[in-house]
């Protein structure tokens, strides 16, 4: 047997069913190609040969989708193929609902008569006004030519044919929308058309109920979309009430009366539009846009709307008011409404701060957008479609004042007329027209899938194929229809920011275009002067700042001037401006972020010399911007207490008991925020550098200690049991040490000790899932600096058991271990987990890392050669040793050995000398005179200047190195975040190799000397 299929071009083959129609069909389009080989099998043998049927499933945006809708119609109407196959037109427009739209489709399945309303030369044709009001008033039983016209009643029965006879003049107008027969323009149009016949349906069904509001005159003035042409596909339809005494009521007719009958008029209107039947709801129908909101009455005279509008108005009241529009019910009453309205509209610029109301307001929109949906979101997002609406929306009321010819409802003509008189330029609006055209494209494809009010774009990959086919993209739909959104997105994003404050910039400018290319120059020059690298760089962020869509212009107006004198005097001005325009973007809108550098100098003065110096810092705030508000004072600034950041943590993984990895991000965004404040601390001189290392090594322990609980939680989750063995990390290395830096890892060995009744190999099992899953969490991609848990320093180091119990340690160490195993030791540290088992590991050490008579000659002359092979060995190649703070003469190794052999030598029969600290360490070798003070005083004052270099080194380049760079540039960098002035580079390097020099001095006599 075989099946005809049209390939590609249109062409037909013949293939055997059996071998290839499922996968031919899956290469046509279709996602199964073996459930569309069945659906179109039952189809029957004429639809199976029907290539045209064919070529239009496969045409569609959603062929799988398209097929199914078809297959249950043909279930409900078998004489639809026949239809199809004879009317060309009824298959392209049914085939092409059916392929975007499943609720069309099941609405077509539940009323298959109306896919009778695709058929013939009507099906192209577009329907008027009057003929959609005429067909939605009879569908509910009135007669249109009656003045006030009244349906039957307010029956379930009478509201479910006003829904089904709206909905199938919706599939009528989206037919003729996904095939082309009709512009963006005129599907809104009708949308609105349709909205407002559907309103007067509704309209007449409330004066069936309330006969006796007979005489009252009602308005119902269409809002937003509604009110502007320009409707989507599933929307809130926006209306303000107005109402008066019907003409035969007399002079002096009573008002009162009159408002409170139009409002029961006006909530059945809005009940038969939006309650829910057996054919669903309509839309919802808000009037929360009226003079108070919803706190104000629902109806109002004319009088009262132009009383409130004229006295207590808001300005974005009157923005709302540039789309009101007369869409149902008394159509003079309505035109004396709306230009009423138009005298106060129009006016409406000259208010105090009109301009930075319409702004706010933007703000206060895009701010209550959902995080999580902010970039997806086509309407309210960045480069939505808010974006443009409001930018024209501003120029229109700022220039329509004095210029007629901008004063349109519609978004599109409202920009083409702003083109043609000059307000924006051709190019822009021809990308901002372009851009918003496809944004309401999406939309529309969007919102006809189900007929949900939405405008989030899907994430499957399914829903974005069905949307980019629906836009006639077929290579690549899912690549294509993103890369044009993203793009489109972009550019509305970047021409709104451009446009939405020109209006207030110009005015206070007032400069024409030659005078303003001047003031550019000069700016540059005066930036250069400044000592700015890149000025027309600098020049840019400056303009981004001031014409953003967020606070930049206030912050202009008052800081900006201020504040580029302070990036000036920074290491790195260029880069202290990019930084703040990124923290800016962050926080822009944010209320607080604002007040706080307005009212607190020394803030704005700290952020400038810290994002002037610091790419760490500025990373760090990059993705935790709420931690400028802690640059307010130095109480702000100083170190947590660790049991208070570890309660932190720790009530922070219990907030996600059954989700290790959010656990474990939340604590990581917690020590992301605590580095900032270390950072500033640090460069702001609040900390030592002692201080850095301690509080650095407390924070890596509170979030290894925090992992771990989460770690302890997913295995015992996961093994269904509880761990079954007590479970300790020691610190070691510089953690140990309490002296870590920026770009340390965690040094750690792991502990375990099953309980009693738990099989030992079992509790080990236990005890390594714990210990990877700890180091898995850790590693887990995070925009924070990472904390790399490093457990190379354990017996056998990579080759050895990554956990071992107490026995196991006990009986390595008593048997296998050598030299530079002790000394290792020297700086272990209980750190997490369980600290009765950290401090038994920790005794247990003891003999080793403190030997009662000290270590012997031979261990001492094995020690001697292991740091002298080091030296020569583990320095990178090509590395300066006199510039190498780790590795190189005088450095940290140098001077961390001498503090570890005394240790070694003395610690057994000298309490005070058990410290995993080097200054410590140091200084106690002084107090038991095993160490002279000159020669400690050289040996720390090394130490600290390396480390503090090394830590610089982080700060200023966004990355741990252990050389001091040769870069001119960057070595001026890192000398300024140490302190130097400006031209301190030299003075700088001769401090470090003379310090270095007289260190390696002491380190020869004392570490290899006798």
């Amino acid at each position: 047997m075989v099946l005809a299929i049209g390939d590609e071009e249109g062409a037909v083959e013949t293939v055997p069913r059996m071998q290839t129609t499922a996968g031919r069909l899956a290469r046509l389009g279709f996602a199964d190609g073996a459930r569309a080989e069945r659906l179109l099998d039952e189809l029957g043998p004429e639809a199976v040969g029907d290539v045209a049927l064919l070529d239009s499933l496969v045409g569609a945006a959603d062929p799988d989708l398209a097929l199914t809708s078809l297959n249950r119609l043909a279930e409900r109407d078998p004489s639809v193929l026949g239809a199809l196959r004879s009317d060309p037109g009824l298959r392209d427009r049914l085939l092409g609902v059916f392929g975007v739209s499943a609720a069309l489709g099941d609405h077509v399945v539940r009323h298959p008569e109306h896919r009778r309303l695709l058929e013939g030369e009507a099906a192209a044709r577009r329907p008027s006004q009057e003929e959609l009001r005429t067909d939605l008033l009879l569908a509910v039983g009135a007669e249109p030519d009656e003045p006030g016209p009244r349906a039957r009643d307010a029956s379930t029965e009478t509201l479910s044919a006003l829904r089904v006879a709206y909905r199938g003049r919706l599939l009528h107008l989206a037919a003729r929308d996904v095939i082309g027969e009709a512009s963006l323009a005129e599907v809104t149009a009708e949308l609105s058309a349709l909205a407002g016949a559907a309103l007067e349906a509704g309209l007449a069904v409330a004066r069936s109920e309330h006969p006796e509001a007979a005489g009252v005159r009602l308005a119902v003035i269409g809002m937003g979309k509604c009110g502007a042409r320009e409707l989507n596909y599933i929307s809130d339809v926006d209306v303000i009430f107005v109402a008066e005494p019907g003409e035969d009521a007399g002079e002096g007719a009573d008002e009162t009366q009159a408002v409170r009958l139009a409002t029961r008029l006006a909530q059945g209107m809005m009940r038969a539009c939006s309650a829910t039947t057996p054919e669903g709801a309509l839309w919802e129908v808000d009037a929360a846009l009226r003079p108070e909101g919803k706190a104000g009455p629902l109806v109002r005279t004319l009088a009262s709307h132009q009383a409130y509008y004229r006295r207590w108005a808001k300005t974005w009241e009157f923005q709302a008011l540039l789309k009101a529009r007369p869409v149902a019910g008394d159509p003079g009453l309505g035109g004396r409404y709306v230009a009423a309205m138009n005298e106060m509209v129009w006016q409406a610029a000259t208010r105090e701060k009109f301009v930075e109301d319409v702004q706010a307001m933007r703000r206060r929109v895009e701010a209550h957008v959902r995080v999580e949906e902010a970039e997806r979101q086509i309407k309210l997002g960045p480069g939505g479609l808010r974006d443009i609406e409001f930018a024209v929306q501003l120029l229109q009321l700022v220039h329509g004042r004095l210029d007629p010819m901008l004063r349109r409802r519609a978004t599109l003509p409202a920009l083409a007329a702003l083109s043609r008189g000059g307000y924006v330029g051709r190019d822009d609006a021809k990308a901002l027209a372009e851009a918003y055209s496809f944004l309401r494209q999406v939309e529309h494809l969007i919102q006809l899938h189900r007929l949900r009010r939405t405008h989030v774009v899907p994430e499957g990959e399914g829903d974005l194929r069905r949307l980019g086919r629906g836009l006639g993209m077929t290579s690549d739909p899912v690549g294509e229809f993103t890369t044009r959104w993203r793009r489109h997105a972009m550019e509305a994003r970047r021409l709104h920011e451009k446009l939405f404050y020109r209006p207030l910039l110009q005015a206070v400018a007032r400069l024409p275009e030659s005078e303003d290319r001047l003031s550019t120059a000069a700016a540059q020059a005066r930036l250069e002067a400044l000592g700015y690298t890149d000025p027309a760089g600098a020049l840019r962020h400056i303009s981004a700042l001031t014409s953003g869509v967020s606070r930049r212009a206030a912050i202009q107006r008052t800081l900006l001037p201020v504040m580029l004198g302070w990036f000036a005097d920074a290491p790195d001005p260029d880069a202290g401006l990019l930084g703040f325009r990124q923290v800016s973007d962050k926080l822009g809108a944010t209320a607080w972020y604002l007040r706080l550098l307005r009212d607190e100098t020394a803030v704005a003065a700290r952020l400038a010399r810290l994002l002037g110096t610091s790419r760490y810092a500025t990373g760090l705030l990059m993705h935790a911007p709420e931690a400028v508000a802690m640059l307010g004072s130095d109480t702000e600034l100083e170190p947590r207490r660790p049991e208070a950041l570890l309660s932190e943590a720790r009530t922070v993984v219990g907030r996600h008991p059954h989700q290790a990895e959010t656990a474990v991000a939340a604590v990581r965004a917690l020590r992301r925020k605590e580095l900032f404040r270390t950072a500033v601390a640090d460069l702001d001189g609040i900390i030592d550098i002692e201080r850095v290392g301690q509080t650095l090594s407390h924070l890596n322990d509170v979030t290894i200690q925090a992992a771990l609980d989460a770690a302890i939680a997913k295995v015992e989750m996961e093994r269904r049991t509880p761990l079954g063995t007590r479970f300790a990390v020691i610190a070691m290395g510089r953690l140990g040490g309490l002296e870590c830096s920026y770009g340390s890892d965690a040094d750690v060995m792991f502990v375990h000790e099953p309980l009693p009744e738990v099989p030992e190999k079992e509790a080990t099992d236990a005890a390594h899932a714990v210990a990877n899953e700890l180091r898995r969490l850790l590693a887990l991609p995070a925009p924070d600096p990472p904390l790399t848990v490093d457990p190379d320093l354990r017996p056998e180091g990579r080759q050895g058991p990554l956990v071992r119990t107490l026995a196991s340690y006990a009986a390595y160490y008593g048997r296998w271990s050598s030299p530079w195993e002790a000394q290792a030791l020297l700086r272990a540290r209980f750190c997490a987990g369980d600290a009765g088992l950290g401090v038994a590991l920790l005794h247990l050490a003891d003999p080793l890392r403190y030997p009662p008579e000290g270590v012997s000659d031979a261990a001492v002359l094995q020690i001697r050669k292991l740091k002298a092979r080091m030296e020569a060995e583990r320095l990178p190649r090509g590395a300066d040793p006199t510039l190498h703070t780790k590795l190189g003469r005088g450095g940290l190794s140098d001077v961390e050995w001498v503090a570890q052999l005394i240790q070694l030598r003395h610690a057994g029969r000298l309490p005070s000398l058990r410290t995993t600290r080097t200054l410590q360490a140091l200084r106690a070798a002084v107090a038991e005179k095993l160490l002279d003070p000159a020669d400690e005083a050289v040996l720390a004052e090394a130490w600290c200047f390396a480390s503090r270099i090394r830590d610089a080194i982080v700060l200023v380049k966004g990355r741990a190195a252990d050389s001091i760079p040769a870069d001119v540039r960057e070595r001026a960098l890192i000398a300024r975040a140490l302190g130097y002035p400006p031209e301190g580079s030299e003075d700088f390097m001769n401090d470090y190799l003379r310090v270095t020099r007289r260190a390696r001095t002491v380190v020869e006599r004392v570490f290899y000397g006798d």
